[in-house]
């Protein structure tokens, strides 16, 4: 570790395509200290419209050739931002003395790619987490589940996109999923085996924090929506819409989480020679025993960066390379006091199979929205940019529109009004974002 400034201007490669990093390259924009942001060539229009995509695919399958690009184009600082990547190791493969990298090894993202790892290294350090048992074999994950009383939860080990977790309301449905996940292949090698987990009953909140190998830096708490239908139902997916923050934890709250939740786990990869550096990510269910870990995640999250990217004030991308270089002590930056609310705009079908292609109209430029507050942050997902300047849909979740309020009731108006400005052929999104702290706070009220 040294103590040299960040370069005057530095070249940055982003890894990752979608909403998640269309708001970091966006915030990246606003830094003094960027040279060229070069982002993926198959990043969507939102993010092209920011960077310059790469001459070619950029994949570890080529690692030569990237090395040479890498320095070639003089890129002194890489970006990753999916899960995909970082399991892959490309912070391995891609490391140098002469370039940063933000993003954990292959190693320590093993708290996200491998659901088993993560539970034992919960229960080594004593983290509170749901009770469960780890099945290789779809016998045993069929007499577990056959032989409980209680409502579980299962969870295929490997990454499934945030779709491979089935809340179960009985035992036909845990032998369902079971079977989708063992039998049916429905994750592939994702589900070649399962952790089945007791069901917990709560509010579920999303806590991340920066992470340099020995500082944490808490960032402010988000929640998310998961399940595709309004009132929380349907199947889960990659995330329909967040808030930040959220008032159900407080400070005194979020102390206690440091101490009980990221410390150990930080402290549990060093005592196996593991260091780890970049964002990690709490998934906590509030239950009345207190919050519990339901999963770790090892980058930022979609969409829950989108929300913190619209509060987040300072020098992101001098954020981001100190801690890459181990200095997070040095960092400043703070967190915009409105709340900020995001809803996803998402293709029909989804969570299942899309159709791509689609026209896009209503997109509001992200300029616009820097300068009026009043107009919603537009942040492109699974968009692809056609003929003509025109934009179209590319996946499943299309768009994620975030607006910044006075309070959750004020941005969440806002953002559901101006999803509701995205038109294209079988677009839906949810419209009640943040109903369960607003429904609580009528009541309490």
């Amino acid at each position: 570790m040294t103590s040299e400034p960040i370069p005057e201007k530095l070249n940055v490669l982003l890894v990752g395509t979608g909403g998640r990093e269309h708001a970091l390259a966006w915030r990246l924009t606003q830094s003094p200290h960027l040279g060229k942001l070069w982002v993926e060539s198959s990043a969507n229009a939102g993010l092209l419209e920011l960077g310059t995509a790469c001459p070619e695919e950029f994949s570890l399958k080529r690692k030569y050739y990237l090395e040479r690009w890498l320095v070639q184009e003089k890129i002194g600082f890489i970006i990753i931002g999916p899960e995909g990547p970082l399991s892959e190791g490309m912070v391995d493969a891609l490391a140098s003395p002469d370039r940063a990298i933000f993003g954990p090894t292959r190693a320590a993202a093993r708290l996200e790619w491998d659901k088993a790892y993560a539970k034992t290294i919960m229960r080594q350090t004593s983290i509170p987490t749901a009770e469960g048992r780890v099945c290789t074999t779809l016998t045993a994950a069929l007499a577990y589940v056959t032989e409980r009383d209680e409502p579980c939860v299962v969870k295929a080990t490997g990454l499934c996109a945030g779709k491979g977790v089935a809340v179960c309301k009985n035992k036909d449905e845990a032998i369902a999923a079971v079977k989708r996940c063992m039998e049916q292949r429905e994750f592939g090698a994702a589900g070649d085996s399962i952790v089945i987990e007791e069901r917990l009953e709560g509010q579920e909140v999303s806590v991340l924090a920066l992470v340099d190998g020995r500082t944490i830096t808490l960032l402010d708490t988000v929640q998310d929506h998961k399940q595709v239908g309004e009132g929380d139902t349907g199947p889960n997916t990659g995330g329909m819409g967040a808030f930040c923050p959220t008032p159900l934890l407080t400070d005194q709250d979020l102390q206690s989480i440091a101490r009980d939740v990221f410390v150990p786990a930080i402290d549990g990869l060093r005592r196996q020679g593991i260091e780890f550096r970049g964002v990690l990510f709490a998934g906590l269910m509030l239950t009345p025993a207190g919050p519990k870990v339901l999963e770790f995640n090892c980058r930022f999250g979609d969409p829950e960066t989108q929300v913190l990217m619209a509060r987040f004030r300072g020098d992101l991308l001098r954020t981001l390379w100190l801690t890459a270089q181990g200095r997070l002590d040095e960092v400043e930056f703070s967190f915009d006091p409105r709340t900020a609310c995001c809803v996803v705009v998402c293709a029909h079908g989804y969570p299942g199979a899309t159709t791509k292609g689609q026209l896009i109209k209503g997109l509001i430029p992200l300029d616009r929205a820097t300068a009026d507050s009043g107009v919603a942050m537009m942040f492109h997902g699974a968009t692809k940019a056609a003929k003509k300047g025109e934009t179209v849909t590319n996946g499943g979740r299309v768009v994620g529109v975030t607006s910044l309020g006075d309070d959750l009731e004020a941005a969440a108006k806002q953002a559901t009004a101006s999803a509701q400005s995205i038109e294209f052929q079988g677009a839906f999104h949810r419209r009640d974002i943040g109903f369960r702290v607003l429904r609580q706070r009528q009541i309490s009220g």
